[in-house]
C-alpha cells in the first residue's frame, strides 16, 4: 500500500488522539471511532450527580483515570509548554502526605484543564469522530479496510488502520489479518485499577485532626491496599466547595488483581475502611462510587522498538503506552510514531 489517503484510528485515548492530530497535519484524512461518548480513554473525569445535605441537587466533575501528566523526553516537553501556554494544562503542586513514597522522582506534575480529557479534545479538535461506536470487526476489502461495530459497518473505505487501544482489545481484531501481532498483544499483561472516588463532608481542623494532617492533596501509601489517595479539590481548574472534601482512592495493582472480580458494593466497602485508617478518621460521604480499570497500565515500564507496529502491506497499524511507555508521555509518543511510518499524502507535501 502506498497511497494513504483515508486513515481509521479507533480508540480515542491520548495515544489515538495524538496519531490522529499528527496524520492530520501530514495530510490525511483521518476518522477516529471509540466506543466511548467522547475521548479520553483513561483520561478520564466522572460527573457525578447527587443531593448534598441540605437536599439540593448536586453535580460535579471528578477525574478517576490518570494522576498526573509529566514530561521526560524533549518533544513531548515541548507538546506540555504549548499546552500550558493555551491553557489545556495547569501545573499541580499538591501537599505530599507525610510517609508518602516520592512523586515521579521530583518531576513537575501537570493536569489537564477543566478536565482529565481536555487535552485529546484539544489533540482531536476538527477531526471526524463516531462516539460509543465500539469496533468489533475489521474487514480488509480489495478496494480497502472497512469498520463495523455490533453489525453495522461504517460507509468509508480506509486505506489504512490503526489500533490505539489496550493489547487485549486490540487482540480479537488483530487476529484474522496478524495473528502474530495479536498473540503478542494477548500475552502483554496491564495492570487492572480498582478506584474509589466520592464527595464528603470536611470537617475542618479539630483537636483530634489537626490542620496539617487535613491538607493532604496527594499521598501515595508505601503498604496496604492503597496506591493513591488525592484531594480531587486541591487540582487546577477543579471544583471547590467549602466543607466538601473530593476524593479519588486507587488500589494497588496486587489488590486490584486479588479482588478484580468481586462486586463493586464489596470493592467500594473495603476501599472506604482503607482510607479511613489511611486517614485515621471514618471519612463522612455524601456520595461515592467505585469504578473498575481492567487495564489501566502496561506492568513493563519499557518501550518496544519504535513505539509502535506498523504493517505497510496491509496498511494495519498499532499504537499505545505498552508500546510507548506506560505513562501518558509514553501514549503520546506512540502515537506520534505510529503517524510518522505511514507515507505521507503525495499531494500533501509543500502545506
Amino acid at each position: 500500500m502506498t497511497a494513504i489517503r483515508q486513515v481509521a484510528v479507533i480508540g480515542a485515548g491520548m495515544a489515538g488522539s495524538s496519531c490522529a492530530q499528527a496524520l492530520t497535519l501530514a495530510g490525511h484524512t483521518v476518522q477516529v471511532f471509540d466506543k466511548s461518548r467522547g475521548p479520553g480513554g483513561r483520561m478520564a473525569t466522572r460527573r457525578l450527580e447527587w443531593r448534598d445535605r441540605d437536599g439540593e441537587a448536586r453535580t460535579t466533575g471528578i477525574d478517576h483515570g490518570a494522576v498526573s501528566v509529566t514530561a521526560r523526553s524533549a518533544a513531548f516537553q515541548a507538546f506540555v509548554n504549548q499546552a500550558l501556554q493555551a491553557g489545556f494544562l495547569a501545573e499541580w503542586k499538591p501537599l505530599l502526605a507525610a510517609g508518602s513514597l516520592p512523586v515521579e522522582d521530583g518531576a513537575p506534575l501537570c493536569v489537564p484543564v477543566p478536565d482529565l480529557p481536555a487535552l485529546c479534545r484539544h489533540l482531536l479538535d476538527g477531526t471526524a469522530a463516531t462516539w460509543s461506536f465500539a469496533v468489533d470487526s475489521l474487514q480488509r476489502r480489495p478496494l480497502g479496510w472497512q469498520v463495523a461495530a455490533d453489525g453495522l459497518c461504517h460507509p468509508t473505505l480506509f486505506d489504512a488502520v490503526v489500533l490505539a487501544l489496550p493489547p487485549a482489545q486490540a487482540a480479537p481484531l488483530l487476529k484474522p489479518h496478524r495473528p502474530d501481532w495479536a498473540g503478542q498483544a494477548a500475552a502483554t499483561p496491564m495492570l487492572p485499577c480498582w478506584t474509589l472516588m466520592g464527595i464528603a463532608d470536611d470537617p475542618g481542623p479539630t483537636d483530634n485532626a489537626p490542620q496539617a494532617a487535613l491538607q493532604r492533596d496527594l499521598a501515595r501509601p508505601p503498604t496496604g491496599e492503597l496506591a493513591w489517595v488525592l484531594r480531587n479539590d486541591s487540582r487546577p481548574g477543579r471544583d471547590r466547595r467549602p466543607g466538601q472534601a473530593h476524593w479519588v482512592v486507587h488500589a494497588s495493582a496486587g489488590w486490584s488483581q486479588q479482588h478484580l472480580e468481586q462486586s463493586a458494593d464489596w470493592v467500594q466497602r473495603q476501599l472506604q475502611a482503607a482510607l479511613d485508617r489511611w486517614l485515621g478518621r471514618a471519612v463522612d460521604w455524601q456520595h461515592l462510587v467505585v469504578h473498575r480499570w481492567r487495564y489501566a497500565l502496561p506492568q513493563a515500564q519499557t518501550t518496544t522498538d519504535g513505539g509502535c507496529w506498523w504493517d505497510a502491506d496491509l496498511g494495519l497499524g498499532v499504537c499505545g503506552d505498552f508500546l510507548g511507555g506506560a505513562s501518558v508521555e509514553g501514549a503520546w509518543l506512540s502515537g506520534l510514531a505510529m503517524s510518522a511510518v505511514l507515507p505521507q499524502r503525495a499531494d500533501s507535501r509543500g502545506r
